[in-house]
C-alpha cells in the first residue's frame, strides 16, 4: 500500500513557514472528519512523495497529535511504529505494530539544507484482523467411508469462528478457544476445502483461505480366497 503524501484527500497540508503552525493546529482538529489511510496491525505500508529537483527528503512519526509538529521532532515510541530501511528519501516503509491514530511528518531540505516544505498525514491503525490457515492433509487421501482431518491455524484474539465450504455446503465453527482447531470430515466424494471467513474479536476476514484438496478413493471389491493345495 502507497500513500501519496502530497495527496489533498490524504494528507493535512501543515506549514511553509513556521508562522504557519496555528494553521496545523486548526487542521489537526478538523482531522477526524478528513480522509484518512487505515491499515491493520502489523502491516508495513509504503508513504511516496515526488521527488523535487535539488531536494531532500527526512520522514518522522508521531503518536502524540497534540504537539506542534513544525517545531517538535518525531515521539512515536519504537514498539508502536518503525520504519523500515531507513527514513529518509522519497519512499520509505513503514511497519505498524500497535493500533492507534499516527501521523507521519515528511520535511524536505534544499541543496542548502533549508527545509522549504513540510507536509503531515496521518494514519488509523486498526487491531489486526484473523486469519486462518488450512493444512493440506498427509496423505491427502482417505477411502470412503473413512474420516479426514484438516488443520487450522488461526491467528487474532480469541474466540475465534469461521465459516468452510466444499464448494457446495457451507458449515460455521464457532466459539474456538486455541490457535490451532482439527477439522473432522466425512466426504462422500473428492472435494476442495476452503475458510470463507474467520472472525474474532476484533473484526472478520472475509479472505477466502488456499484451497486443500482431500481425494476420496472407492473400497477395494472383496475377493474370494482359495487355498492352494500342491
Amino acid at each position: 500500500m502507497e500513500f501519496e503524501t502530497f495527496e489533498m484527500k490524504k494528507l493535512l497540508y501543515i506549514a511553509r513557514y513556521p508562522a504557519l503552525a496555528a494553521l496545523l493546529l486548526l487542521l489537526l482538529a478538523l482531522a477526524p472528519a478528513m480522509a484518512q489511510n487505515v491499515v491493520y496491525q502489523g502491516e508495513t505500508t509504503t508513504l511516496t512523495v515526488d521527488q523535487m529537483p535539488g531536494d531532500s527528503y527526512f520522514w518522522e512519526i508521531y503518536s502524540d497529535g497534540t504537539v506542534n509538529f513544525a517545531t517538535v521532532p518525531g515521539n512515536c515510541p519504537v514498539t508502536s511504529a518503525i520504519f523500515v530501511g531507513g527514513n529518509t528519501g522519497t519512499s520509505v516503509d513503514v511497519k505498524w505494530l500497535q493500533p492507534g491514530i499516527y501521523f507521519f511528518k515528511v520535511t524536505a531540505q534544499d541543496i542548502t539544507g533549508c527545509t522549504n516544505n513540510i507536509k503531515i498525514g496521518m494514519v488509523e491503525v486498526k487491531p489486526s484482523i484473523p486469519t486462518a490457515v488450512l493444512t493440506q492433509p498427509d496423505p491427502d487421501w482417505i477411502c470412503i467411508g473413512d474420516q479426514a482431518f484438516l488443520e487450522v491455524t488461526l491467528t487474532g484474539v480469541a474466540p475465534w469462528e469461521f465459516t468452510y465450504t466444499d464448494g457446495t455446503s457451507f458449515w460455521t465453527v464457532k466459539n474456538i478457544a486455541g490457535v490451532s482447531y482439527q477439522l473432522q470430515l466425512s466426504p462422500k466424494a473428492t472435494a476442495q476445502y476452503w475458510i470463507t471467513s474467520v472472525k474474532d474479536i476484533n473484526g472478520t476476514n472475509p479472505a477466502p483461505s488456499a484451497r486443500v484438496l482431500v481425494v476420496v478413493n472407492p473400497k477395494p471389491e472383496s475377493s474370494k480366497i482359495y487355498q492352494h493345495e500342491p
